[in-house]
């Protein structure tokens, strides 16, 4: 049974730059932004190296296998440490109203959605923030990058002597040990960035625990999956858990909308 959102405004100011992942209007300086190609495929739900696949359950091992990408090499998952469950798989989906395409983020059981037609998703395991991920809510994919820089904010930098390093405002080169991975789906609202992403990490040891500092993460195989099958502009849905479950139901009447608006209501008030 999927969750159901209650939108809300995503918090904007200290509680994002705290976030690990966060980063200036700085964070494009020096890397090729994905917008232009993105917006090729805003019409299209999944790339032609992805549509076709449409096998049900876990995906081959061989998936987290050691690759080349773009220059970098990825090392090999040891997926045999990983809960089966955070692998990426392709289950039965009851999407509850959300349309084909939508990103749904279940922070509760560490899970990440993408719907797709005809009563199915693509699932994938996710880190989350210490704190659970603070936020819940709407957004849209706003920018997309291929190993992306890192701008630590000013807030964290000040916080770890490590980081200083990175006073100078240039970041972090991409690579496998940033900590944006090999991808990120930056999220956007209301046309304005959040600082918040869906990312990959060299830290395959976090999925399915709450070990960010705030962003999403992905196993960097997974992101670059994750990267090709949602384009542009597509629309996320962040649930915290606190949302009523809802079963799969007969098409509504006039009389039970208005059931349903009432105890909607009653529920965000109660909340």
């Amino acid at each position: 049974m999927p969750l159901k959102t209650v939108t809300v405004s995503l918090a904007l100011a200290a509680t994002l730059l705290g976030s690990g992942c966060a980063t200036s209007s700085r964070q494009s300086a020096g890397v090729v932004s994905d917008t232009t190609a993105a917006v090729a495929r805003i019409t299209a739900y999944v790339s032609p190296t992805v549509e076709d696949d449409r096998t049900f359950g876990a995906t081959p091992l061989e998936a987290y296998g050691a690759t080349e990408d773009d220059g970098f090499h990825l090392p090999a998952i040891p997926v045999k440490k990983i809960d089966p469950q955070f692998l990426r798989q392709r289950v039965v989906y009851d999407s509850g109203g959300y349309e084909e395409g939508t990103v749904v983020v279940d922070t509760p059981h560490r899970f990440l959605y993408v719907v797709e037609r005809g009563g199915t998703a693509m699932r994938y395991g996710i880190g989350v923030g210490k704190d659970g991920f603070s936020w819940a809510g709407e957004a849209r994919i706003g920018d997309k990058q291929h190993w992306p820089r890192w701008f630590p904010p000013m807030e964290m930098i000040e916080r770890r002597k490590d980081l200083s390093k990175f006073k100078d405002g240039k970041g972090m080169d991409p690579g496998p040990m940033n900590p944006l991975g090999s991808r990120a789906l930056y999220l956007h609202q209301n046309g304005r960035d959040t600082l918040y992403r869906l990312h990959g990490n060299p830290e395959w040891q976090s999925i399915g625990k709450a070990a960010s500092s705030g962003c999403i993460r992905l196993i960097n195989q997974d992101i670059i999956d994750l990267y090709e099958r949602v384009p542009l502009g597509a629309r996320v849905v962040v649930l915290q858990g606190a949302e009523r479950m809802v079963e799969p139901k007969a098409p509504a009447t006039a009389k039970s909308r208005k059931v349903e608006k009432v105890a909607s209501v009653r529920s965000r008030v109660a909340g």
